[in-house]
């Protein structure tokens, strides 16, 4: 009963992921998953917000003006998959929502109501606006629109997650503590920063709150990091809270459908984790006046989990 609940393709997110989502969705099925996640990049606003991989193709305001009609294809696409391929797998159809600033909270909110939708992530990428996770440079531009130090550019990271929880209330947390992947050491406590895990516990008494889950995103692993997002401290910290975890790969082509699922297991054993959720699509029912399934939660126990990755 293997899933994931986050995974990009090259057909829908072009320079920043690799091949066509439906192939993907076969290697997917051939390993074993019984659910998959859709959650293809959201188009963004502004030109300024474009990835540098689209800045890169020379003409932004082409780039930008592809992003909305390419969702809108994504969705008709995910819908046609998912009638094929239903007695294989359950594909749940979604987005990755990213918050540069609360001006795209409107448009996150109008990007989930389409009926087509089930759910999106809630994630950060950016501090600033300036992409944190993209390379080390990156890195340290924000960070020197954040104070100029870590410490101060961990805060603003949680201070900006805190206003997309708030504002959104995300069923599904992106990958929490991504802002440690470019950071000098990616391993430290961030307990020992009295002020940044201050706004740690408060981001994650938000999610336990409204009932959300964190992922167990193995993309960590495959960047080279020690432990998945989000790093034991975090994890323990959510789990004494009663807090739920998810189960995803972060796989942008398919040779990184399932990555490190093993080590990823592994890690939740050791923090005394035995079960993790996804959700299944129940009765479609109205919703402002349109179809739309309801969505609930289901459990997957770790040993049910392994049986395709020991």
């Amino acid at each position: 009963m293997a899933f994931t609940m986050h995974s990009h393709s090259g057909q829908f997110c072009p320079g920043h992921a690799k091949d066509q989502l439906e192939a993907i969705i076969q290697h997917a099925i051939s390993i074993g998953y019984k659910t998959m996640g859709l959650t293809e990049h959201m188009p963004r606003l502004d030109i300024t917000d474009l990835y540098p991989e689209e800045l890169a193709e020379g003409d932004p305001e082409a780039s930008i003006a592809v992003l909305a009609p390419r969702h809108e294809a994504y969705l008709v696409e995910a819908q046609r998959l998912r009638e094929k391929y239903a007695s294989q797998i359950d594909l749940l159809i979604g987005f990755e929502g990213e918050w540069y600033r609360p001006a795209y909270g409107p448009f996150i909110e109008s990007l989930a109501a389409h009926p087509a939708v089930d759910y999106f992530i809630g994630s950060l990428h950016h501090v600033n606006a300036v992409p944190i996770d993209y390379s080390r440079e990156m890195y340290v531009n924000a960070m020197k629109t954040a104070g100029g130090n870590e410490e101060s550019m961990y805060e603003r990271y949680y201070d900006q997650q805190h206003e997309m929880l708030t504002a959104l209330r995300p069923r599904v947390v992106g990958h929490f503590d991504l802002v440690r992947l470019m950071s000098e050491d990616p391993g430290r406590d961030v307990r020992k920063w009295k002020s940044v895990w201050e706004r740690i516990m408060r981001n994650l008494a938000v999610v336990k709150e409204y009932g959300g889950l964190l992922e167990c995103n193995s993309s960590a692993l495959r960047k080279g990091l020690d432990e998945p997002y989000p790093c034991r401290p975090i994890a323990e910290a959510w789990l004494e809270m009663g807090g739920r975890f998810t189960f995803s790969d972060d796989s942008h082509g398919i040779e990184q459908v399932a990555t490190n699922y093993k080590r990823n297991l592994d890690y939740l054993e050791s923090l005394g984790v035995t079960e993790v959720y996804t959700f299944e699509r129940g009765p479609v029912e109205g919703v402002n006046g349109h179809a739309k399934a309801v969505l609930r939660e289901k459990g997957v126990a770790l040993g049910v989990f392994r049986t395709n990755f020991n």
